[in-house]
């Protein structure tokens, strides 16, 4: 039943109410300003192919849609996301912000806990964020591009390898971006709204670096700092980094912790202990 006669017959009813309609706006679809300013990052489901199993790797611009990465690969690893995303910083510039879900190797599936992929994007001055757990639709977009993906590249095709799933990718990624016209784009293409970003990939970590007014602790083994008298255990993979700590105005004895933009816990003070 079309939305309007279902509306017709809630109107009818006096189930909507005119001041109700009145009230209403049109659904209107969220996308960011600009390119780069958010990419949506995520493995579609794995498969098997004649030699060994594939992991799609796919990452999206939010305000273009332009498919920045499309990548058969063999694990999920950080080590094999970490040098994909390299080659595409190095050729595409850094985003604003990745969003990715909780999982490895982008999660840990802790609330505040980063994982050593997280670390090394932090480190590089871009943002990171997660879904919410059991809400795909945060990553709306890429999910979207998935369900493409699979009706036009994976079902009822069978690969021989990683290669021959990887040359398949590249030729439809090259339409998708390029040839053809997206409605939610008013019939433009992803690669007519794209440009690359202006933040290029350094040659080498920043260092990380504090105001005069942080107290500045180094993680220990195991994800550890003192303070003040004190332990507090935050995440393994920052082991060996330094940590600010900044005073809360809310409440004496709490602090928030940053690692450098990104703020990844809040402690407390145990005042029966101090």
């Amino acid at each position: 039943m079309a939305a309007s006669t279902v509306t017709s017959v809630l109107r009818r009813h006096g189930l909507i109410s005119q001041a109700a309609s009145e009230a209403s706006v049109a659904w209107h679809r969220f996308e960011h300003e600009s390119p780069n300013a958010l990419w949506q990052m995520d493995f579609k489901g794995h498969f098997p192919t004649d030699t060994v199993r594939c992991h799609p790797l796919t990452v999206l611009d939010d305000h273009s849609r332009f498919n920045v990465v499309l990548s058969a690969l063999g694990n999920e690893r950080h080590e094999t996301v970490q040098s994909v995303l390299q080659g595409t910083f190095e050729r595409y510039g850094l985003p604003e912000r990745i969003n990715a879900d909780n999982g490895a190797p982008w999660g840990t599936g802790g609330v505040g806990v980063i994982s050593a992929l997280g670390v090394w994007l932090i480190r590089l001055g871009v943002r990171l964020s997660h879904s919410r757990p059991a809400h795909p639709q945060t990553n709306g977009k890429d999910e979207r591009f998935h369900r493409t993906m699979v009706a036009e590249v994976l079902s009822n095709r069978r690969f021989r390898g990683l290669d021959d799933a990887q040359r398949h990718f590249s030729q439809w990624r090259h339409v998708y971006n390029f040839e053809r016209p997206h409605q939610a784009l008013d019939m433009q293409t992803p690669a007519s709204r794209y440009a690359a970003s202006k933040r290029s990939m350094p040659s080498k970590l920043p260092p990380v670096e504090y105001g005069p007014d942080d107290d500045v602790r180094r993680v220990q083994d195991g994800g550890w700092i003192s303070f003040r008298g004190q332990h507090f255990r935050l995440c393994k993979a920052l082991e060996g980094e330094p940590v600010a700590l900044r005073p809360r105005a809310d409440r004496d004895g709490a602090f928030d912790v940053f690692f450098c933009h990104h703020k990844i816990d809040a402690i407390e003070f145990d005042m029966a202990r101090s």
